[in-house]
């Protein structure tokens, strides 16, 4: 019989799925592996690059999605070692991890099941990793936040056990499905999965039948891996919220069903908790309605205090609260109507096109409703002011508080741990990506004896010993390993090391053509620059640009431009904020654009904008004079071009001139 069988269950994670074959391969060679992959009816390749790459591993290749369970459970069926370890595709082992649990197992004799520590990307604790079962007391403080707002509590952190010493190994409830390690006896005396769940709650189901059988499950410190959690269900499209509490709900409902009262409370927390993540997902939705019927009200109850005639007093006191409600109602249908809610952003051209079409709305509602009518003058006022409220709290809210835009520009400073041949080739890969702008600070060494090397266009800054002193002081925020120069060991010892320091920990693929991170998989073959369709090449960005020129530039040359046109002829003086100043008249007559590429044309064919007087060549922390570096901000900025991102650099701009 084989020491140990490990069950993969995969959909669509091909990069995930190699990079952890990759490091399981480099694992424990004392002890004999089986790898079992059951594959959910992937469609990203994963079975062709597991034909390919990985022969010796066991396929099942089904036709279909059948859910996390029972996919587990067909590995778990042709499976034949002493010891079972069920693990996620989207996870990293160290080369010692499969050793010290089996040798944990073998000293621990009531132990059946064991998980070890499980990391993050940035090197915090994931806390599914040890838990306690969701109990009505447990589920009651972390659905209200108490065991967040007393973390250490005994009392209150029941559920994610966070008053204990992750660097400790100790019995608990349950452990992460991420990770799961089992003696052949214990699956052999309560079986796998519950079919029932689909995806989520049956490691916590499974945890409980097995302390039922009278076994122990165990939080074991003294290993750890890497789980980028949640990879898969970014590739699906299952309404995963939904899922997990269904999954919760049927937990609740199989095992604490016995009282009537334990039932109801679980549920309650449930249910609030399902609610919860629902205004979570939509807060910007509610965020927007909430703001609109304020502002609706706001702007008719002044119009109605402004326009009193002779003929109109204002509204008649019984139809008050219909006047206040159903109106701003229907401005908001129509608001839905015309996609001015949206989950992620605040439109602000929508916002307008639904109040032109709501004032037609409600001037033609009032003929039909004459008890309730208001007075033509008051709805004309209403709107005139809505036209002004409704875009500017949205603008407000965008340029102040960076609420319901999406970040658009995205600069790692990345530093490369290695220095061999593969290291400065994914450095190099790095750099050159148009996708994004990487400025490489550095490789780090080995040992410290490369400090001070340049090896081709890169200097080595550290070492494995003082990487965490250089990310603190170059405020690093992207990591990435060579896998080839690295053990996991090592690569994982880091990332613990780290944690707390906000930094983004990859991984390159053995072949340098990808990298794996907590964000996404990131492809280092972009795709060609033709193919890109750039926002600055549209109507609508090219007359609002134009707008925003000239608004900005008329009055600036009337009140600012003379007199800093004198100051430069008199005093000779000239900086950066007086020659931007001095450039505003080719603004005015189109020739410049206040924001826009510093035109290092990456290809002729290519239509960037005009030539800005700013920009983000300007405002970000670059090479001035690394062309590779200046196309690549270009590029971006035309592709993403908006007025808020223009605001945003114009910000940025004068701020940077004052300092």
């Amino acid at each position: 019989m084989i020491d140990l069988s490990i069950i993969i269950v995969n959909f669509n994670v091909k990069e995930f799925l190699q990079n952890l074959l990759n490091s399981i391969q480099r694992s424990s060679p004392s002890i004999s592996k089986e790898i079992i992959v059951v594959d959910n009816a992937s469609d990203d390749g994963s079975v062709e690059m597991l034909e390919e790459k990985f022969p010796g591993v066991k396929l099942i290749a089904n036709k279909k999605n059948v859910g996390f369970g029972i996919a587990n459970n067909m590995g778990l069926e042709i499976s034949s070692g002493r010891y079972i370890l069920l693990i996620n595709p989207d996870t990293i082992v160290q080369e010692d991890t499969f050793e010290k649990l089996i040798a944990f197992f073998e000293s621990t004799p009531d132990a059946g099941l064991a998980g070890c520590k499980v990391l993050n990307s940035d090197g915090t604790l994931q806390l599914a990793c040890r838990r306690g079962f969701p109990g009505p007391w447990a589920s009651f403080c972390k659905v209200t936040g108490l065991s967040s707002f007393f973390p250490k509590s005994k009392l209150f952190a029941k559920y994610n056990l966070t008053y204990l010493d992750e660097n400790k190994t100790y019995e608990v409830d349950a452990i992460s499905g991420a990770f799961m390690l089992m003696k052949r006896e214990v699956y052999q005396a309560v079986g796998g999965f519950d079919s029932q769940f689909f995806m989520y709650g049956e490691d916590l189901d499974l945890c409980y039948r097995i302390q039922k059988a009278g076994y122990k499950v165990y939080y074991f410190h003294n290993t750890q891996i890497i789980h980028y959690k949640g990879e898969s269900t970014k590739r699906s499209s299952m309404d995963e919220t939904k899922v997990f509490y269904d999954a919760m709900h049927l937990f609740v409902k199989k095992h604490f069903s016995s009282s009537f009262i334990v039932e109801v409370i679980l549920q309650f927390a449930i249910a609030l908790r399902k609610t919860l993540a629902f205004v979570n997902v939509y807060r910007l939705i509610f965020l927007a309605v909430t703001l609109d019927f304020f502002f609706f009200d706001l702007t008719l109850f002044l119009a109605s205090k402004f326009y009193h005639a002779e003929h109109w007093r204002g509204f008649p006191q019984y139809s008050v609260i219909i006047v206040y409600s159903i109106p701003a109602a229907i401005q908001i249908l129509i608001g839905f109507i015309t996609k001015s809610y949206k989950r992620d952003s605040f439109s602000v051209l929508r916002s307008i096109y639904s109040i032109f079409i709501g004032f037609f709305v409600l001037s033609s509602v009032t003929y039909f409703f004459k008890q309730y009518a208001y007075s033509r003058a008051v709805v004309i006022i209403t709107y005139l002011l809505l036209f002004l409220a409704f875009p500017l709290w949205r603008m407000l809210l965008k340029l102040l508080f960076k609420l319901g835009r999406t970040e658009n520009f995205q600069k790692y400073k990345t530093l490369i741990v290695g220095t061999d041949k593969n290291s400065v080739e994914l450095a190099k890969r790095v750099k050159s990506r148009s996708a994004a702008v990487h400025t490489i600070t550095g490789l780090i060494g080995i040992t410290r004896k490369t400090i001070g090397e340049k090896i081709e266009d890169f200097k080595v800054i550290g070492s494995l010993d003082n990487l965490k002193k250089i990310i603190k002081e170059e405020r690093i925020n992207e990591v990435i390993f060579s896998s080839n120069e690295l053990s996991y060991n090592q690569m994982l010892a880091i990332v613990s090391d780290c944690q707390g320091e906000n930094v983004d920990f990859k991984v390159a693929g053995s072949e340098l053509d990808f990298l794996v991170g907590k964000s996404s998989i990131t492809m280092l073959d972009d795709i060609p620059l033709l193919e890109v369709s750039f926002n600055i090449s549209s109507f609508t960005n090219k007359v609002f640009k134009f707008l925003m020129d000239e608004i900005l530039t008329i009055p600036s040359l009337i009140l600012i431009y003379p007199f800093v046109y004198l100051c430069e002829k008199i005093t000779g003086i000239s900086n950066e904020f007086i020659k931007f100043i001095l450039a505003l008249p080719k603004v005015f007559l189109q020739k410049k654009s206040l924001v826009g590429p510093m035109l290092y044309q990456a290809d002729p064919q290519l239509y960037l904008g005009k030539e800005g007087l700013t920009g983000l060549w300007y405002t970000e922390l670059i090479d001035k004079n690394d062309k590779n570096d200046i196309t690549k901000l270009d590029i971006f900025y035309a592709k993403n071009q908006n007025i808020w991102l223009d605001l945003e650099i114009l910000g940025k701009t004068f701020s940077k001139m004052i300092n």
